[in-house]
């Protein structure tokens, strides 16, 4: 392996047309056929699969490995064919349906046996086409495959790699066969119950969609900065208009890529994708990254080769390789942008397009200003790869000093502006965060609040702070009431005289007090599952739990600060409202008979002129 074929390799796990990405088998074919290791590390299941599988354990049942497509299914597969030593050849071929005779050693239930592990790599390739009909052999594997999840020594054991929903799809094509019909029942409970096996069965069931992204981007991001084929571009740069020369921009980006920074500020925007129930598989997190490195508008299928760095230096256009923008998929075209996930989702963040008048001061008027001068310097002209460049620095000039009719010439600069607000993103310094509101360059404000302050607070056991578990009742109240409420010590369950749903709600179902009250009443945020929760609790085991994703504590910071709640985002105006109705249907297991010949209570609510909630009450004797 030379330099110039470890980046025409690095290319193939990139966005590119030929999709050799796409498939695991491809690229170890790849791998083979040039001499280069692939970018490889332990997965996050790799040693819960694997277990299922030594001959020491025995066979306990079948395995069934399911998620979203590149989420490592089929080389988890591979692992466990090479653990049992499966012919290489065989799984290098392009069978989907793989069967390895295998002896398992005496336990104390029996003696020795051989069962047969069937490896079903592919579901979706190997079951025939919608409207097609089965073959005998491939409905029989499958009736086998339903009947071995129940029988706890079967002699026919299956490891199954199928994408979400494809299981169940393809069970109900088979049926109607009550051999089937168990099977889905059973797959369906526990994927619907977001568990790994149950007592009725023998079958294991593992959605590798559960993993972490963040998890998945440090495993696979150490693995691509330490591969050796880094090394060997080291070794072999002469020039420094040449491959990993002093001015190449594949070099500059790989070296940014592993800064602590760019690092974590990375992983951060994914551990959000998680919590906005977004998940990241594994190649998306590759093509991702060879993207950042590679990535070129100008180049062939916008990423480098080794033999494109001497033209895009000779030609001037170095800053267009930077990785703040490769990052975003801003150098793809935006068909090519929109064929990966990972760039849909970090397009959601809006980093780029949004900003505030101190960051935009500092990119226009910092060099001139004696207050932000320095801040400019740091951040902007001392970055000789990605900074204020002559282009940067002319396109600037050209806006500043044109008129307000001149909308086409402030075109150019405007282009670059988005490109320098993504670099900030990536360079201020920690201990500047709060001083610059660096959220503020995303479309979540409060998305380092979120990260910090309470999914890190509570991960290390810790309380959410009472001033945030504040704002999200005050928000919560005003979506409740449809009025400016500023209370934050209490809950306020509204409804209209009949609809719940009501925009305004003005007739008060109950108030909640936000910290403990004798007999349990409280509110709190809890974390389960590594998720955040807002857990009402109403006494007596009464209450409910409401699901605090980075868009719904957006949704509820910004309605507490002034945003109109029905205007923001209207579906979680209708998730909050729903959660409003689950704690009125609670609230009414707790209520007494009422008894004929006694005065009902209404409570009116309304608001005074400093936002405080006040309550009025009206008797009517039935």
């Amino acid at each position: 392996m030379n330099a110039k074929q470890w980046i025409n390799f690095v290319r193939l796990y990139g966005p590119i047309p030929t999709k050799d990405n796409l498939f695991d088998e491809n690229l170890r074919r790849h791998a083979r056929r040039r001499g280069i290791a692939q970018i490889l590390f332990k997965h996050p299941f790799e040693e819960t699969v694997l277990s299922c599988f030594r001959r020491e354990n025995g066979f306990a049942g079948s395995v069934i490995l399911t998620g979203t497509a590149g989420d490592g299914k089929t080389f988890l597969c591979g692992r466990v064919w090479e653990q049992l030593d499966g012919n290489p050849d065989t799984w290098a071929g392009q069978e989907t349906h793989c069967q390895l005779s295998v002896e398992l050693p005496a336990s104390a239930a029996g003696g020795s046996r051989r069962v047969t592990l069937h490896v079903l790599r592919d579901l979706s390739a190997w079951v025939p086409p919608q409207g097609a009909e089965w073959p005998p052999d491939k409905r029989e594997l499958m009736r086998c495959l339903c009947r071995s999840l129940f029988a706890w020594n079967s002699d026919d054991i299956f490891l199954v790699a199928a994408n979400d929903g494809q299981l169940a799809e393809t069970l109900r094509r088979l049926l109607p066969d009550p051999d089937v019909q168990r099977a889905k029942d059973v797959i369906e409970d526990l994927l619907i119950s977001d568990r790994s096996e149950t007592t009725e069965s023998s079958l294991k069931l593992f959605n590798l969609s559960r993993g972490s992204s963040s998890v998945l981007m440090d495993l696979a991001l150490d693995s691509f900065l330490c591969h050796e084929g880094w090394a060997q571009c080291r070794n072999e740069a002469s020039s420094p208009d040449q491959l990993f020369g002093a001015e190449c921009p594949i070099r500059r980006n790989f070296e940014l890529l592993g800064t602590t920074l760019v690092r974590s500020r990375l992983r951060a925007l994914l551990e959000l994708c998680d919590q906005n129930g977004l998940h990241v598989p594994i190649r998306q997190i590759l093509i991702l990254l060879s993207n950042a490195v590679l990535g070129h508008p100008e180049a062939k299928d916008h990423l480098m080769t080794a033999d494109d760095v001497p033209k895009v230096i000779a030609r001037g256009t170095r800053s267009q390789a930077s990785i703040y923008n490769n990052i975003f998929g801003a150098n793809l075209s935006e068909g090519r942008r929109g064929n990966s996930v990972i760039f849909e989702y970090l397009e959601r963040f809006q980093i780029g397009r949004e900003t505030s008048n101190r960051f935009d001061n500092i990119l226009i008027f910092g060099e001139s200003h004696e207050h932000l001068q320095e801040q400019f310097t740091r951040l902007i002209e001392a970055d000789q790869f990605y900074g204020a460049d002559a282009a940067y620095i002319g396109a600037r000039r050209d806006y500043i000093e044109g008129t307000d009719e001149d909308v086409d010439s402030a075109s150019p600069f405007l282009q670059l502006l988005e490109s320098q607000r993504r670099a900030l993103f990536f360079k201020v310094p920690e201990e500047e965060t709060d001083e610059l509101d660096l959220w503020e360059l995303t479309v979540f404000k409060y998305g380092g609040e979120y990260l910090d302050q309470v999914l890190r607070a509570l991960r290390n056991g810790g309380r959410v702070r009472r001033n945030i578990l504040g704002r999200i009742a005050r928000g919560m109240n005003r979506i409740f009431s449809g009025m400016l409420i500023n209370n934050e010590h209490e809950l306020f369950l509204a409804s209209s005289a009949s609809l719940s749903q009501a925009r305004v709600s003005r007739i008060l179902d109950e108030r909640i007090s936000v910290e403990l009250r004798h007999g349990g009443e409280k509110v709190e945020i809890i974390f389960e599952s590594d998720r955040p929760y807002l857990h009402v609790s109403l006494g007596g085991g009464l209450g409910g739990k409401f699901q605090l994703t980075l868009t719904r504590y957006e949704y509820l910071s910004r309605v507490a600060e002034g945003a109109m709640p029905n205007s923001f985002s209207k579906e979680c105006f209708e998730d909050v409202m729903a959660f409003k109705s689950q704690l009125i249907r609670e609230m009414g297991h707790r209520e007494g008979v009422v008894i004929p010949g006694r005065e009902i209570v209404f409570r009116i609510l309304d608001v005074d002129a400093g936002g405080a909630a006040k309550e009025e009450r009206i008797g009517v004797l039935i």
